[in-house]
C-alpha cells in the first residue's frame, strides 16, 4: 500500500532538518546545498579589553592607606636602691584612609582608633588613651588648575570605654558617646599642589554634642542642658542628651617629611558658635613627629591641646571624697612611644 502524501511529508521534513543550523550533523542525510552562507563571528577580545580597562580605571580612581601598630613602654626593677614600681604600658592604634579622585572631584575619608592601657605593680589597670575618629571630605573644583574646592565636611569623634578621675573608679566622668561630637558643614577648601597643606573654612557648620549617659546628662556635662531638680535634689525633668550649635569652623593640616625619615604631621581646628558666646573659640590642635627606624619599627613624639568652654572639669577640692564640678580648663597631652607598625 502506497502513501504518497506521507512519503512527501517525510522527505520535506528531512530536508528542513538537515539544513537547520541547530540540528546540523544530527541526521545522516546529505542534501546538496547550493546557497552560500556567510558565518559572522563576534570578536569578544575588544569587549574583554574594555572591561579590563574599566576595572583598571576604577582601581586608579581609588587609593588607600592602612596602618596598625602598638607602642610599648616597660620598666622593671630588681633590688633597685632608688626604688620604683614595675610597670608596662601599651598603646594600640590604627589609621585608615580612602581617596576617590576623578577629574574635578575628590572624596577623602579617614578613620583613626587609639586605645592605651597601663599596668603598674600594686595598682589596678588604668586607661591611658582612648579615641574613635572619623573624617570625610567631599570637594569639587571648577577647573583643573584651581587650588580651591567647594567642600562638604563630616567629622565624628568619641571614645571606646569609661573614663575616670583616678584613683576614683566609682563613677565615670566620660563614656562611649558621652561625649560624642559630630560636625557637619559646607564651605571652601584650599589645597597646595602637592597636597601637603590644606585649609578649610566653613561659615555654616552644625556641631552636635551627644551625652547618652543619663547620669552625666543630668549633671549638665559637656554643655548639655542639665536636669531640673526640686529643693531636695529629686529630678523633675531629665537632662538633655543632645546639644546642637551652628557656627564657623576653620581647620588646617600640614604633613611633610622635614628630614630624612622624619615626618611632621599637624592638624588644628577652631570653632565658634553664632548664638552662644560668639567669639569664644574651641581649639583642637594635634602635633606629631614620626621617626622611621626601619620598615616596621617606628618612633613618635606628639602633643595634643584642647580647649572647649563646654567641658567642665571635676575635682575633689575639699577632700570629702566627692568630685565637685568646676569650670573649663586647657587639656594637654604629651606622647612618646616606640613600637612596631604594619602598613598595607
Amino acid at each position: 500500500m502506497k502513501f504518497p502524501f506521507l512519503q512527501s511529508f517525510i522527505f520535506l521534513f528531512l530536508l528542513v532538518m538537515s539544513t537547520s543550523n541547530s540540528f546540523s550533523g544530527i541526521l545522516p542525510v546529505t542534501i546538496p546545498d547550493t546557497t552560500v552562507t556567510k558565518k559572522t563571528e563576534i570578536d569578544t577580545s575588544a569587549i574583554d579589553s574594555t572591561k579590563d580597562k574599566r576595572s583598571q580605571d576604577m582601581v586608579m580612581l581609588w587609593s588607600k592607606k592602612n596602618a596598625v601598630g602598638v607602642n610599648l613602654n616597660e620598666v622593671a626593677f630588681v633590688n633597685w636602691n632608688a626604688g620604683g614600681n614595675n610597670s608596662i604600658s601599651a598603646l594600640f592604634y590604627g589609621n585608615f584612609e580612602r581617596r576617590f579622585k576623578k577629574k574635578l572631584l575628590l572624596w577623602k575619608t579617614s578613620a583613626s582608633i587609639r586605645y592605651g592601657l597601663n599596668a603598674q605593680e600594686g595598682r589596678e589597670l588604668r586607661k591611658t588613651d582612648d579615641e574613635i575618629s572619623l573624617n570625610s571630605t567631599y570637594g569639587y573644583r571648577k577647573d583643573s588648575t584651581s587650588n580651591f574646592r567647594y567642600s562638604a565636611k563630616f567629622n565624628f569623634k568619641t571614645q571606646f570605654a569609661d573614663g575616670y578621675k583616678y584613683p576614683q573608679r566609682d563613677k565615670a566622668i566620660s563614656s562611649f558617646m558621652a561625649p560624642g561630637y559630630v560636625f557637619l558643614g559646607v564651605g571652601a577648601e584650599y589645597s597646595a599642589p602637592n597636597e601637603d597643606f590644606t585649609a578649610y573654612l566653613s561659615p555654616l557648620t552644625e556641631k552636635s554634642t551627644f551625652v547618652l549617659d543619663q547620669r552625666l546628662a543630668n549633671e549638665g556635662m559637656f554643655g548639655v542642658t542639665p536636669a531640673v531638680r526640686d529643693s531636695i535634689g529629686n529630678i523633675l525633668v531629665k537632662g538633655e542628651n543632645v546639644r546642637t550649635e551652628v557656627g564657623i569652623l576653620l581647620t588646617s593640616s600640614f604633613s611633610k617629611e622635614v628630614f630624612t625619615n622624619v615626618n611632621l604631621d599637624t592638624h588644628v581646628s577652631f570653632y565658634t558658635d553664632y548664638l552662644n558666646k560668639f567669639g569664644n573659640i574651641d581649639v583642637d590642635w594635634e602635633l606629631k613627629l614620626n621617626l622611621v627606624v626601619n620598615e616596621f619599627v617606628k618612633a613618635n613624639i606628639g602633643t595634643h591641646l584642647i580647649y572647649d568652654d563646654d567641658v567642665k572639669f571635676k575635682e575633689d577640692t575639699n577632700d570629702d571624697g566627692s568630685l565637685e564640678t568646676l569650670g573649663p580648663k586647657i587639656q594637654f597631652k604629651q606622647l612618646l612611644g616606640v613600637g612596631v607598625m604594619y602598613e598595607f
